[in-house]
């Protein structure tokens, strides 16, 4: 379902009445210390207690992790949540009207609502009736096949809520409409159910089948899978798109393996249902099953919610079918495995067996070491492309080769690229290190040819196209020894130059946040010197709180805004991934105390490190132009870089006579 936007009304109210004590109560266990409560941070492990929550701010705070906010953010951030989701959540617990910003879908969000709401009631009812059959007598087939063929214990059996569906035609449909009296439009809504081509009626989408409930995150049933006990085609059906099921948005177990995954760092995403519940009966609890061959990119950051280091396994068959259906597995994640935007992996069972088999003759120990030594898909592909050719023979080779340049183009990281290129020719020399160098160069020159070679700038008359100014250039000299444009690399701060950055830029948003009667002053300093926030989630804090300041009136009274930290909270509650990057600054301990105190000289020393970056970026930028620049060939454009450089340098040594302290030594 679409979530309307939700008026602020709604939101503010809920606010006010979801006490952060009792929601955060549910969750961990909170001891009175003065004014706040303290318990173990539910975000990260540790012994001693560091997470405090606030009663009278309605805040919570982990000096451990950092994490923080308001009872709505905790719940997001625990359950991997929506906004919206979690304030209608909230909003349906403490009784508050729900508003959006659309009056006119008002009463279709209700109608919604309500519909979701008992289409969980009768796909649980259902579960339970398919979990009662599976005891008796006509389910006793199912029965033995889950503990003889697949070989579950039953305290796995009940964990997953297996269970059978009768061979009747009308069996569920009688139990859930004559004895339960729901209506028949919600069961068939809910997928389990289907009306009769001809005489009328009804009959049973699932009949004489084994049963696997399917779950949302929350760990409610959404849907069924059913598995076929005869010869019976599909041998797998699942249950049909509904509102609450969506074969492309949704994952097997997921509710059980969350924090599995979280707490590995690491998801195994396997086939079957059985190969799921099998990993999770040996204790392996990071597992998930796909509910198709291909993943989707709403199933994979769905996943991507609880690793922090986007790893994921997928574990297919290791034979032919298999391998295919890795391939078309992978789908929409190549992109972002090419990306580097996840660590995709591949482990292939030996013998060509399936996660449930390996487990019958091997320990989940035995399991967990070929998971830890599974390839990364870059270079599983590799094996794949080699596997079987020979590359002595000169066809097999050009084969080899231009697959290898195929798959190398697709990699935007160039440090990963270079990595693979190098480690493909050293495959491609087959042994011999001495061709090494020119396999390398080979694979380049196929991948990229003009990185191959140095191109000498164009003529001063061509670029400037008759009398422009230089700084409408927009091509840059190329270095083929790096491999890199050298204004690109003029423009990154180098590692030490970005750890003081971050600080002086950090330091100097947390005192505009806590001293309000410093702000005015950020912003004359700012505006004077023509500086801006380099770091991408420190401008995005900065553009947020001009927003709010011009929002609250024409004259931007800075000094005045009310309530900043909190409207800047609640505006970052729809934006997941920056606010753990800032989340910091709107706290301060004792140590970010003794910093803020020391205002306006730490204001000062903060702009003057952030003057200084710019300027040291400018100066090397302008240096290395006119370093590659040939003085003969464009002495226009050679004599431009020079005084522009030179410039620079000018101004770096009036900041350095300027300084009557040492800026890292107050920062």
């Amino acid at each position: 379902m679409q979530i309307p936007r939700l008026h602020p009304d709604t939101i503010e109210e809920v606010k006010l009445r979801a006490d952060i004590v009792d929601v955060v109560s549910e969750y961990v266990v909170l001891r009175k210390r003065g004014k706040d409560f303290v318990g173990l941070c539910p975000f990260h492990d540790e012994k001693s207690p560091s997470f405090t929550v606030s009663q009278t701010k309605q805040m919570y705070y982990c000096f451990g992790c950092q994490a923080g906010g308001n009872a709505i953010k905790f719940v997001m951030e625990l359950g991997k949540r929506s906004f919206a989701d979690v304030v209608l959540d909230l909003a349906r617990r403490y009784q508050v009207p729900v508003q959006t910003l659309e009056p006119e879908q008002r009463q279709e969000l209700q109608r919604q609502l309500s519909l979701r709401e008992q289409l969980y009631e009768v796909l649980a009812s259902s579960a339970q009736f398919y979990q009662h059959a599976l005891r008796q007598s006509q389910g006793q087939k199912a029965l033995q096949y889950l503990q003889s063929n697949r070989q579950f214990k039953e305290e796995t059996i009940q964990q997953f809520g297996l269970g059978y569906a009768p061979a009747g035609w009308e069996t569920l449909y009688r139990y859930l409409v004559e004895d339960k009296h729901y209506p028949v439009q919600i069961l068939e809504k809910a997928g389990l159910i289907k009306p009769r081509r001809e005489g009328g009626g009804y009959y049973d989408v699932f009949r004489d089948r084994l049963m696997i409930p399917i779950r949302d995150v929350q760990g409610r049933v959404i849907a069924f899978g059913g598995r076929t006990l005869t010869d019976e085609q599909p041998k797998y059906l699942n249950s049909p798109e509904t509102e609450l099921f969506s074969k492309g948005k949704t994952l097997f177990a997921l509710d059980r393996a969350k924090d599995g995954i979280s707490k590995l760092d690491r998801a195994v995403v396997v086939e079957g249902y059985f190969d799921a519940i099998a990993l999770h009966a040996a204790g392996i609890n990071n597992a998930i099953a796909s509910l198709g061959t291909a993943l989707s990119l709403e199933q994979v950051r769905l996943i991507l919610r609880y690793t922090e280091s986007k790893q994921l396994v997928l574990n297919f068959d290791a034979d032919k079918a298999g391998t295919n259906a890795t391939e078309r597995a992978i789908g929409e994640i190549a992109e972002l495995a090419y990306k580097g935007e996840v660590q995709l992996k591949i482990l292939n069972l030996p013998d060509g067996k399936d996660a449930d088999e390996y487990l019958h003759s091997h320990t989940p120990e035995d399991y967990g070491e070929l998971l830890k030594n599974a390839p990364l898909w870059l270079d599983w592909q590799i094996q794949q492309i080699i596997q079987d050719r020979d590359l002595k023979q000169a066809t097999d080779f050009q084969q080899v080769t231009q697959q290898i340049v195929k798959l190398l183009k697709n990699i935007a990281n160039s440090d990963t690229r270079n990595y693979y290129v190098s480690y493909c020719a050293e495959i491609l020399s087959l042994g011999d290190t001495r061709l090494i160098p020119l396999r390398v160069e080979n694979l380049l020159t196929q991948i990229a040819p003009a990185a191959a070679t140095y191109s000498k700038p164009v003529s001063a008359k061509k670029a400037w196209g008759g009398g422009k100014s230089p700084l409408s250039i927009t091509s840059a000299p190329f270095d083929s020894a790096q491999g890199k444009s050298l204004s690109t690399s003029s423009n990154s701060p180098l590692p030490t130059e970005r750890s003081l950055l971050e600080h002086a830029e950090a330091l100097l948003l947390r005192i505009y946040l806590h001293c309000p009667e410093q702000r005015q002053m950020i912003v004359d300093e700012l505006e004077e010197r023509d500086l801006q926030f380099s770091l991408s989630h420190h401008r995005f804090l900065w553009q947020q709180i001009l927003e709010i300041s011009s929002g609250d009136g024409e004259t931007k009274n800075f000094a005045s805004l009310p309530n900043l930290i909190s409207r800047l909270q609640d505006r970052f509650l729809e934006f997941d991934s920056e606010i753990g990057l800032i989340s910091h600054l709107f706290h301060v301990d004792e140590k970010n105390q003794k910093e803020i105190l020391r205002t306006p000289q730490v204001v000062q020393a903060a702009i003057a490190c952030m003057d200084l970056v710019m300027l040291e970026k400018r100066y090397r930028h302008f240096l290395e132009l006119w370093q590659q620049t040939d003085p003969e060939a464009e002495p226009e454009r050679y004599q431009y870089y020079y005084q522009a450089f030179y410039a620079e340098k000018i101004k770096l040594q009036q900041i350095d006579r300027q300084r009557l302290f040492s800026i890292t030594e107050l920062l």
